[in-house]
Parts: structure tokens; sequence; C-alpha cells
């Protein structure tokens, strides 16, 4: 990790940092819930830096709806910070405890945070660790975020948040410091990609995951399939609309081929969080 480069940042975010530190010496040592985006890939690197490599272990959720690709990420950035990592397979628990979340109603994420960062506070007793901590910044305050209520309910650590760090504090300071994931732009799990109180199936996350790999292999950076049973509704940035269109007969034939009777082209374009506009 380059540390020189931070002392090039701000003065108010070099402010930031030091709180930071701070804060992690005050935890002492963690178990980070970890999904290899920005966000915990900085709390990660400087967790290690802080308090070493056998204070922290980053645990990162996989299967059921996480792409694979989210996991392959995990893998190299917890290598490239020569952090332990651990993957908790979700499709493990249970079908009761998974049972309110493949309902997808609003507070869907609630009951999967609470159930992921119940297992990683176990997990946190059995190897003597004294926090569960998240990614959670102080971006993330004002959006729809359930899994917050879980995080505070279950006294997990915010870090970053508590530090004052924004989403482009993050992006800043992961760049300054070498971070190959800088600019890595948020993939939030495949369930965000159906209407609420469509029933989450295995089928149908793993054709979204598909239909999301060729937009990924085509070269979008901002992207979502958004699946409305028979019509997948594809929102790219608005600069690159004219590149779906290029792309449109390959787009076509192969999101049918995925079982799509229709495949639409969002004229608004990408947005995070677009399926809670109906809330």
């Amino acid at each position: 990790m380059n540390s020189d480069n931070i002392k090039k940042l701000p003065d108010e975010l070099q402010a930031k940092l030091a709180r930071l530190r701070e804060i992690l010496q005050g935890l002492g040592s963690l178990v980070l819930g970890f999904s290899g985006g920005v966000d915990s890939s900085l709390l990660l690197a400087l967790a290690v830096d802080t308090l070493g490599p056998d204070k922290v272990l980053a645990v990162t959720a996989k299967g059921f709806m996480h792409p694979a690709s989210d996991t392959v990420a995990a893998r190299l950035t917890a290598a490239e910070l020569g952090a332990e990592l651990m993957e908790v397979d979700v499709c493990e628990f249970d079908e009761e405890q998974l049972g309110p979340i493949r309902l997808n109603l609003p507070d869907r994420c609630y009951w999967c945070k609470f159930l992921v960062f119940e297992h990683l506070a176990s997990i946190a007793r059995q190897r003597g660790l004294a926090v569960v901590a998240s990614g959670s910044n102080a971006d993330d305050q004002p959006d729809f975020r359930p899994g917050a209520k879980a995080e505070i309910e279950l006294d997990v650590a915010r870090p970053l948040l508590a530090a004052g760090l924004t989403k482009q504090d993050i992006r800043d300071t992961a760049k300054a410091i070498g971070l190959s994931m800088w600019a890595r732009p948020a993939r939030p799990c495949l369930a965000t990609r159906l209407p609420y109180g469509r029933k989450l199936s295995d089928e149908v996350l793993r054709r979204i995951e598909a239909g999301e790999e060729l937009l990924a292999e085509l070269g979008f950076e901002h992207y979502r399939l958004r699946d409305h049973e028979t019509v997948a509704r594809l929102e790219v940035s608005a600069d690159e609309i004219p590149k779906a269109l290029e792309h449109r007969e390959r787009i076509v034939k192969t999101l049918k081929a995925l079982g799509y009777a229709y495949v639409t082209l969002d004229l608004e374009g990408f947005r995070s969080g677009a399926m809670n506009e109906t809330l």
C-alpha cells in the first residue's frame, strides 16, 4: 500500500483518515463483512495496515444472490492486501432462515444483513476477534437501506461512516494508495434486479447473472439487467446507450436465449436503486 500518497490528499480527507485509524485502533481486531467493492476494500486495506493481518478477518458471502464475479473480485483484492479471507456460502443456511429473504419484500436487505452479520458475530467469537464491521459510509445514510437497521441492532461497527468518509473520499483514497479496484462500480446483489414482492428463485437469479456477464463482456461500465419476468429491461449509462444499440442484435439474441420474450432499453439510463422508485 502506497501510504506516502495519502500526504498528497486534501487536508480535510487526511484528517478523516487519521480519525479512521484511531477508530480502528480502538476496535483492536475485527471481522469485516467484505464484498470486494471499493468501500470494504479500503476499510480492509487500512485495517490490515493499522492493526496487522492477524487482527483482521475478511468474510465474503457467496452463492444465491451473489454473482460469481463478486467472489473472484473479493479473492483477488484480499490477496492483493495480504488479508485472510473466509467465504460463507449463503445457500448453506437452512430454508427457514432464507425464507424472509426469498420473499423479496422491501425489508429483504434487513433479513439478509441480519442473517449474515449474525453469522459473522459467531465467527468473531470463535476466532477471538473483538467486533464485526461493515463498509457502510457517510453517503449511505440518506438512501433507502433496510440493511442499516440490522447493522445497528447487531452493534456492527461502521468505521468509514464514523470517520465521516464519503464515497468520493473512499475512491480518492483507494486510488491514492494504489488499490487496483479503486474505480470498480458498485455491484449490489442480484436481488435488486427484481421488483419487490417477486420471489427469488435460483433460476431467475442465474439468468440475470448470465445477462449481466454479457454486458460486462461488451465493455459497459455501469449497467443493470432488471428482470420483469418475460421482459429484460436494460439500464446503461446515458452516454453508452448508442453503444447498446450498436450491439443490439447480439444482446437480443443472447437474452432471448436465456428465456426473455422481450428486450427493452431504458431511455432514462442507469440509476442505482431503480427498483426503489416504486416504493
